[in-house]
């Protein structure tokens, strides 16, 4: 019986060895084993969750077995459940006396006695080996004793094939992380990483249904990705109570992970969803993004699938920390982007300060830049009116904007504007349901949820202001710091332009007083001395008519007064028309050019499109530009020709004074082009000189006519 006992043990022995599957080893065990001990049936069972058992390898000498996967439950006394509940061999000699489900059964198939081992894997029990006689002598002594030897080996071929599958199961585990973490490393979308993650973990769990979930608010969550063959559209917002017991809710409510073996035993906002589906059991998983909770992983699963590992959560959490670190990842790419966006907005608005860009280009710019960092649907920049109302000089909007540049209105004492006003901070409000005033009728009107607004500060006061606005929702917490960083360059854009303002009204009231001081200055010459000179030439004219004939020497005396008193006029007049020409003020620029032209020591081509009366300091302008120009070329162009061309056009009066002379002027050396510059600088004009060596001299000037 030894040497039976032992053969019967190598062979299994062997076909444990031979990485056999569980199922064969199952069923020879169970042959070897009712063989050897003679009797009449033998049944390998594994213990489940639930407190039932299910046969997994079966035999019988002549009476009829349990089939394998037949599932029977623990309660009562009998050989299964002594052995369960003690996790040591047991024998009952005397069937009738066993109580239970099994022991009915056992009792129909016409078992008189039955003896069992415990099968022990990793120290837990993991199953049992039963064998039964019909027969009315009691089995005989040791055989609970002698089975626990083929225990061993099943409990070794399991340990087995549990490390293959384990080893398997790692480096599946592994592959599919590693290819989650690749696409975390190159960056992919997060929609794709999403997904990957939903369908890795459906394949390694065995599982029908995976779901990410994204956490909206408390109480609401939205689906972003899902797998397994139960996956839908991943477009489904769940809204549930704080207390909800489901695998969502408690995850959001502890912020750690949790299972359920049994959704029949709980009763939640997804119940409905879950049995309709033929979900059973399941597990989830916090996502952590930065030290909060994000979502939640998801796994389910129904009675056709087997039951979740006890690891589950644990190696679960593996695939949420990548999910984290990619969303991580993806918000810090968009931070960067968002930040070179606005570094890259802020250059544009500061080089059109900088360059001295008209301040209704600059803000313009700023409402539009703004709009397009902060990604938001509305922009506006307001100045402050003298009363408390503000005025619209620069809108932007995705649509109809609330309202238009130009826009005038009234603020109310406990809105943004009032508070911005007064404190020079940035302010933010939403909602307008409420509001009865004309703001709020346009806010709604266009569907206006919340605004910002930032100071804009001018000479450390406070000149305007800038707002953006959103129509999904309260406008980003980082907004404020946003909007100051534009503002500060609108407000060094506004002091600027009035810098440059005072600068120019400055140098206007230089030269209109220079202006004027040469129109005294001629009056006075011509209504004084000229007046007296002529009188006096006069005087000596008639005085030599008079004088007698024969005093030669009086009357040779007075002619030559009278030649030296003329020739003084003429000199007189000279300076006179130098410094304001009568004809100027008397006939206009037309007239006045033409006659300088004809005083020119160079011959001028002489071309006027001058179709309508300009204002006088205009015409006394281009009248001084194109005297010092063409005293420049008789002087040192040694030019035979200049063309003088002065037009009024396009809102602008342009001078074009082109010379054939030697050229090579350097229009920063005279002080005559050094006037001329301030000149037109003082009335917001501009001038050009080109003269390349031997090739003359053009001299262009546009003057605004405003």
């Amino acid at each position: 019986m030894l040497a039976e006992e032992q053969a019967a043990l190598r062979r299994v022995a062997t076909l444990v060895a031979s990485d056999r599957s569980p199922a064969e080893v199952f069923a020879a065990v169970s042959e070897e084993a009712g063989k050897l001990f003679c009797l009449d049936s033998a049944h390998l069972l594994v213990y489940d969750r639930d407190e039932t058992a299910t046969v997994v390898g079966s035999w019988g000498l002549l009476s009829p077995v349990t089939p394998v996967g037949t599932q029977v439950p623990l309660h009562g006394d009998n050989v299964l459940s002594r052995v369960f509940h003690t996790q040591r061999p047991a024998r009952i000699d005397h069937y009738a006396d066993a109580g239970g489900v099994v022991a009915d059964y056992a009792r129909a198939m016409g078992v008189r006695a039955a003896a069992g081992a415990p099968i022990l894997v990793a120290r837990r029990i993991w199953g049992a080996m039963i064998i039964a006689s019909s027969g009315p002598e009691p089995l005989p002594a040791g055989t609970e004793l002698r089975i626990a030897a083929f225990t061993e080996l099943v409990a070794m071929a399991i340990a087995n094939a549990e490390a293959r599958s384990e080893l398997e199961h790692v480096a599946a585990e592994q592959a599919a992380l590693g290819r989650v973490a690749t696409l975390v490393a190159e960056a992919v979308p997060p929609d794709e990483i999403f997904a990957a993650v939903a369908a890795e973990a459906a394949g390694l769990f065995h599982v029908s249904l995976v779901r990410l979930y994204r956490y909206q608010a408390a109480g609401v969550a939205s689906l972003v990705a899902s797998g397994g063959e139960l996956a839908r559209d991943p477009h489904l917002e769940l809204r549930f109570p704080a207390d909800d017991p489901s695998l969502v809710a408690s995850v959001q409510r502890t912020g750690r992970a949790c299972r359920v073996d049994d959704f029949s035993r709980i009763d939640s906002v997804g119940s409905h969803l879950s049995r309709d589906l033929g979900i059973t059991m399941g597990a989830g998983v916090p996502v952590i993004v930065s030290g909060s909770v994000w979502g939640a992983l998801i796994l389910a699963a129904g009675r056709d699938r087997p039951p979740l590992p006890a690891d589950a959560l644990d190696r679960l959490g593996k695939f949420t920390e990548l999910v984290g670190t990619a969303i991580a990842n993806s918000a810090a790419r968009t931070e960067i982007e968002r930040l070179a966006q606005a570094q890259a907005a802020l250059r544009r608005v500061a080089t059109l300060v900088a360059q001295g860009g008209e301040t209704d280009e600059v803000f313009a710019a700023v409402a539009h830049e703004v709009a397009e960092v902060m990604h938001l649907p509305i922009a506006a920049v307001l100045r402050y009116d003298e009363a408390e109302t503000m005025t619209v000089i620069a809108a932007r909007s995705d649509g109809p904007h609330p309202f238009e540049p130009g826009t005038r209105l009234p603020f109310p004492r406990t809105g943004v504007a009032a508070r911005v006003r007064q404190t020079g901070r940035p302010a933010r409000s939403h909602g307008y349901v409420n509001r009865r005033d004309a703001f709020g009728a346009k806010a709604r009107e266009v569907g206006l949820d919340s605004l910002v607004a930032a100071p804009i500060i001018v000479n450390g006061a406070v000149w305007g202001l800038v707002v953006v606005g959103s129509t999904a929702g309260p406008v980003p917490d980082d907004a404020e710091d946003h909007l100051v960083e534009f503002t500060e360059l609108v407000g060094a854009a506004v002091a600027n332009t009035q810098s440059r303002a005072e600068l120019y009204a400055s140098r206007a009231r230089v030269v209109a007083a220079a202006d004027e001081t040469r129109r005294r200055l001629e009056r006075d010459l011509h209504d004084g001395i000229q007046q007296r000179l002529v009188t006096l030439a006069l005087k000596a004219r008639t005085i030599e008519t008079m004088v007698p004939r024969p005093a030669n020497e009086i009357q040779s005396e007075l002619s030559l007064l009278a030649d030296g008193l003329g020739t003084s006029l003429d000199e007189v007049r000279e300076i006179s028309r130098g410094i304001h020409p009568a004809v100027l003020s008397e006939a206009g620029l037309g007239p006045a050019l033409k006659a300088l032209a004809r005083r020119s020591a160079v011959p001028v081509e002489l071309e006027l499109d001058l179709s309508r009366k300009l204002a006088e300091h205009l015409e006394v302008a281009a009248y001084y530009i194109a005297s010092e120009a063409l005293t420049n070329a008789a002087k040192h162009a040694r030019a035979s020709v200049v063309k003088l061309r002065v037009e009024c056009a396009d809102g602008a009066l342009s001078l074009s004074i082109r010379d054939d002379g030697i050229g090579g002027a350097e229009p920063s050396h005279g002080s005559g082009m050094i006037g001329l510059k301030d000149r037109v600088d003082s009335l917001g004009g501009m001038i050009w000189v080109t003269s390349p060596p031997g090739r003359g001299t053009t001299l262009d000037v546009r003057l605004p006519a405003s």
